[in-house]
C-alpha cells in the first residue's frame, strides 16, 4: 500500500452493522483506517471495540450520544439522562455539565474516545423538523453556555466533544438527511466559539447552503463557510463531516466525488453514515487517491487533515456516575403545562407515533400503552366518556394529529417534542425530552391529576 493510498483511508470514520468486527474491516483497520463510528446496531459496544483497538489502538472510536432524544448506547430501551432541551429549559449549568460528564463516563467504559456532541443548533425555527428538542433553547446567549457546560463536562471525564452542526442548522424547515436546506444569513456563531473556548477536539459541518456565504455548495464542502472556523473562531481541532450518505451532502454527486469535495473544503474527517459495507470505504479511497493525482485535492490538505486526526489530544478522564435522582428532579423542573389540566380519574392514555428524524433514530418513548393512529382513534371505543391522555412529539407540526385533538373534547396532550405554537383550549404538558426521567416526571404529574397508571 502506498503512503497516499493510507492518508486516504487515515481521513475516513465509516461505520458497519453489527456487534462484531467483519474481516474486511479488520483488514481496513490494519492498513490505518483513521476512525469508526458506532450506531445502535453495533451494541454492545465493550467487546467491539475491544476488538476494533485490538487491531488499531489510536483509531478514533465515535458515536452520537447527545442524550435524550439521540441516544446510540442507550437506543433500545431509552436514555436515562435529559436531553438538551430539557436542560435548557431548566438552565442549571451544573447540571449540564454533571449530565454531559455522566455522558462521557458511560462512553469511556464502552471504549468510545469522541461523542458527536453537543448540539450547538440555535433552534430558532420552531418547525424545524431535524433539531428542535436536541437544541437547548431558542436564545444564542442560553445556547452558548450550555455548549460550553457540556463540552467542559463530558471532556473532563475523557471523552472528546464533536460540536455540531457548524455554522448552524436550526434556522430550517427541511432535513439535510432528505434534502439541502438553505438559510439566507450566516446564523449567529456564538455557540461555536463557546465550544472553541471550552477546548472541543472536534466540530461537525452541516449540510446546509448559507447563501450570504456561498450560494452553491452545503457548507461540508464550501470553503468559503468552513474557512470561518479556522479564521473567524480559532478553531484548531478536527472538522467532521456530518453524514455523507446524507442526500444534503451527496445527492447527484454520490458519496465518493462529496467526500473528496469535504476534504478539499476543509473537513478532516469523513462520516460515510449508519450501516456500510466495506466496499464503500474502499470507493472513497480510491477517490481521493485520482482527485490527489489529477490535482483535485491538494496532497498537503489530505497529509494536514491526516495530521489532525492522529494528534488529537488524549484527554484524562474523572469518573462521574449518573445521578437518577437529580435528572430527574431535573425532569419535574423542566416540566411546562399550557392551560390548566382536569381531572384525569378514569383517563385513558394512548400515543400517536410521530414522524422522527433519521439522526434519532428509533427509541422507544413515552409512558407505555396503546398507540393509535390519529385518522381512525375513536375515544368512544376505549371508554365513553373517559378524558383522554394523548402522548406525542411535535404535535404542532403534525396536521394529523392537530385535527385529532380538534375533534377529541377534553383531551390532554403529552407532547415530548419541541413546545412549538399550540391550541389555546387544549392543555399540553412540554416534556422537552423523551428521555426516561422526563417520562417519568410526566407519569408523576399526570397521577397527581387522579390518572391511575
Amino acid at each position: 500500500m502506498t503512503s497516499l493510498e493510507r492518508l486516504a483511508l487515515a481521513v475516513q470514520m465509516p461505520s458497519f452493522r453489527g456487534p462484531s468486527l467483519p474481516d474486511a474491516w479488520r483488514g481496513l483497520l490494519a492498513e490505518g483506517l483513521g476512525g469508526v463510528c458506532l450506531f445502535g446496531s453495533n451494541l454492545p459496544f465493550g467487546p467491539l471495540v475491544a476488538s476494533i483497538r485490538a487491531v488499531a489502538p489510536d483509531v478514533v472510536v465515535a458515536t452520537d450520544e447527545e442524550g435524550g432524544e439521540v441516544t446510540r448506547l442507550h437506543c433500545r430501551e431509552g436514555s436515562p439522562v435529559l436531553g438538551h432541551a430539557a436542560l435548557g429549559i431548566v438552565d442549571d449549568l451544573s447540571l449540564t455539565r454533571d449530565t454531559a460528564a455522566a455522558i462521557g463516563t458511560a462512553l469511556r467504559e464502552a471504549g468510545v474516545d469522541l461523542n458527536l456532541g453537543p448540539v450547538a443548533d440555535v433552534n430558532s425555527d420552531p418547525f424545524n423538523p431535524v433539531i428542535g428538542s436536541r437544541s437547548f433553547g431558542a436564545w444564542t446567549d442560553l445556547v452558548a453556555r450550555h455548549v460550553r457546560a457540556y463540552v467542559e463536562g463530558l471532556q473532563s471525564a475523557g471523552v472528546g466533544a464533536c460540536v455540531k452542526h457548524f455554522p448552524g442548522h436550526g434556522d430550517t424547515r427541511e432535513d439535510s438527511h432528505l434534502a439541502l436546506p438553505t438559510v439566507d444569513w450566516l446564523p449567529d456563531l456564538g455557540p461555536f466559539a463557546a465550544a472553541v473556548e471550552a477546548g472541543a477536539v472536534a466540530a461537525m459541518s452541516a449540510h446546509i447552503v448559507v447563501a450570504s456565504v456561498d450560494a452553491t455548495r452545503p457548507a461540508t464542502l464550501s470553503p468559503d463557510v468552513l474557512g470561518l472556523l479556522r479564521s473567524e473562531l480559532g478553531f484548531e481541532g478536527i472538522v467532521v463531516s456530518d453524514a455523507l450518505d446524507m442526500a444534503g451532502a451527496s445527492a447527484g454527486r454520490g458519496i465518493p466525488a462529496a467526500a473528496v469535495a469535504a476534504l478539499v473544503a476543509g473537513c478532516d474527517l469523513l462520516c460515510s453514515g449508519p450501516d456500510r459495507d466495506a466496499a464503500l470505504v474502499r470507493e472513497v479511497q480510491g477517490a481521493i487517491v485520482a482527485a490527489v493525482q489529477d490535482g483535485t485535492l491538494a496532497e498537503q490538505r489530505l497529509a494536514e487533515a491526516a495530521a489532525r486526526v492522529a494528534g488529537r489530544p488524549r484527554l484524562s478522564a474523572a469518573p462521574v456516575a449518573l445521578d437518577a435522582d437529580r435528572q430527574l428532579a431535573g425532569a419535574r423542573a423542566g416540566l411546562r403545562v399550557n392551560g390548566v389540566l382536569p381531572d384525569l380519574t378514569g383517563a385513558v392514555l394512548v400515543r400517536v407515533d410521530a414522524d422522527r428524524s433519521l439522526a434519532v433514530g428509533a427509541v422507544p418513548w413515552g409512558i407505555p400503552c396503546e398507540t393509535v393512529d390519529p385518522a381512525t382513534f375513536d375515544a368512544a371505543q376505549c371508554d365513553p366518556g373517559a378524558p383522554v391522555v394523548l402522548q406525542t412529539r411535535d404535535a404542532h407540526r403534525d396536521p394529523d394529529v392537530l385535527t385529532l385533538v380538534e375533534r377529541l373534547p377534553g383531551v390532554v396532550v403529552v407532547d415530548y417534542g419541541w413546545p412549538g405554537p399550540w391550541l389555546a383550549a387544549t392543555p399540553r404538558i412540554c416534556a422537552q425530552s423523551i428521555s426516561l426521567p422526563a417520562q417519568a416526571a410526566v407519569a408523576e404529574l399526570l397521577r397527581s391529576r387522579g390518572w391511575a397508571g
